[in-house]
């Protein structure tokens, strides 16, 4: 979410930057063409203003004549020396030409007027009577284009001649890339202040959004004391933050309610049920022979009642726990439980094997893991046939211990292992087996209680596989 609204934040920057800049550096660019071309006709003026402005020198000007008066042919020298002076000096082609094209001072001296394009239209626009118009805008990737200018050189209302120069671009081109440059590097440093703006901004935003996030996936793991702290943020997520620790308090609320109602309900059960089958038992006493199967099967439901009290009561327990996880080592412990078991497997002719590594340190409450390891053995055991083989697998992985009881029994389908863990869920083929289900319930509770978990697979070749998960913790050092 972060790099997202990074991304958002930076084109629009990118955009308002280039929005700014590019005219900016088109304005630069033809600013600084402008003063090149006002440069250039300033120039051109000049030296319409040095041709002879009436008499024999202009005639003799205009017509080329060869041997003009003395005091002609100084004025006209002197015109065609400044013109191959300013030519030298300053690397424009520039020339005065008659009406019809041909040159009175030329440099270079090849140099004519173009039969087309900017330079003979801008020779036209004079012989009207005007300055020639702006040339087309110079850019740095036009190397070829050239700045052309024409001025008229007018004697008592005519156009008798026009001053033409032709400049290279090189210097505008250059000068035009180093105010590009300045802008570019402008809004480089604009850009680096827009990143780190925008990255506080974002931190600003998101800091309580990343809070939320983390409290709310606590709850969703069980761990229900999990709650915003108050921090930054804008306005609307800090009213966020504190209307989500107010659902939280109900919510927690709510479920403390409905498991204080369990326990209280299946413990206040108990006594009434004791007492009714304590009198279902002295009513058997007094009844005649022939209903020993009715009152039998009136001691198994009263027994069966009794057994669900029991989980029910187990159930709350577990859900009331708040069991702080320590380092444990599995390994000891399962071998322990299993040890324990060992005995009752053999009675129904099941083979109880373990296999771990000499230590696996996982953070778990070691009374809460037992507990739920021995409500998967007793499920393992109940289900498998006599025979066959139970195995408690201990696996040390990278972020975890994982504890994996498998057996041979019949398995569950892909549907039924969607619901295995659910309360008071059992498969239809196994209803006229002894128990409630809330065994793998309570298993799953006491695990999650603790940060662990619990999960159902298919065990190879046939069985269900369960296994018991807790975050690994660090090897104590001596």
């Amino acid at each position: 979410m972060r790099t997202r609204l990074l991304g958002i934040l930076l084109s629009l920057m990118l955009c308002v930057l280039a929005a700014l800049g590019m005219p900016l550096a088109a304005a630069f660019a033809a600013a600084e063409q402008s003063r090149v071309v006002v440069d250039r006709l300033d120039d051109a003026a000049r030296f319409a203003q040095d041709l002879p402005t009436s008499g024999s020198g202009l005639e003799a000007a205009l017509k080329g004549d060869p041997q003009p008066a003395p005091g002609d042919l100084s004025r006209r020298h002197a015109l065609d020396t400044e013109v191959a002076r300013y030519h030298e000096l300053y690397g424009v082609r520039i020339g005065i030409f008659q009406r019809d094209g041909m040159p009175i001072a030329v440099a270079p001296s090849d140099w004519r007027v173009p039969a087309s394009g900017w330079a003979d239209q801008a020779f036209q626009e004079a012989l009207d009577g005007r300055r020639s118009h702006n040339p087309p805008q110079v850019w740095p990737w036009t190397p070829d284009r050239t700045l052309t200018v024409a001025t008229p050189v007018v004697r008592d209302g005519d156009v008798v001649a026009v001053v033409l120069s032709e400049s290279p671009t090189e210097a505008l081109r250059a000068r035009v890339v180093r105010k590009w440059l300045v802008i570019g590097a402008g809004e480089a440093a604009a850009m680096i202040v827009a990143v780190l703006l925008a990255a506080r901004l974002t931190e600003w935003v998101l800091r309580p959004v990343r809070t939320l996030d983390r409290a709310t996936h606590d709850i969703a793991t069980g761990r229900m004391n999990a709650r915003v702290a108050p921090g930054g943020g804008p306005p609307e997520l800090q009213r966020l933050a504190r209307s989500f620790n107010e659902m939280a308090d109900h919510v927690v609320l709510a479920l403390d309610q409905q498991k204080a109602f369990v326990a209280d309900a299946s413990h206040q059960l108990r006594n009434p049920l004791a007492a009714l089958l304590l009198r279902v038992e002295v009513l058997g006493l007094e009844l005649p022979e022939g209903h020993e199967e009715e009152l039998g099967g009136v001691r198994e439901e009263g027994a069966r009642l009794a057994r669900v009290l029991d989980d029910l009561l187990g159930l709350a327990t577990a859900e009331h726990a708040r069991p702080e996880p320590e380092p444990t080592d599995l390994a000891v412990l399962t071998l322990e439980r299993a040890d324990a078991w060992r005995p009752l497997a053999g009675q129904r002719g099941i083979e109880l094997v373990w296999e771990g590594p000499a230590l696996a340190l996982g953070l778990a409450d070691p009374i809460g893991f037992g507990s739920a390891l021995d409500a998967v053995l007793d499920n393992a055991l109940k289900f498998g046939p006599a025979g066959s083989r139970v195995r408690v697998l201990v696996a040390v992985r990278q972020e975890e211990v994982a504890v994996t009881v498998s057996d041979q029994g019949p398995g569950l389908t892909e549907e039924e292992l969607a619901r295995a863990g659910d309360r008071f869920w059992r498969s239809t083929r196994h209803q006229n087996v002894d128990g409630s289900g809330l065994g793998l319930s309570i298993a799953r509770t006491l695990l999650q209680a603790a940060g662990g978990s619990l999960t159902f697979g298919t065990a190879t070749p046939s069985g269900l596989a369960v296994t018991l998960a807790v975050p690994r913790a660090e090897r104590r050092k001596a």
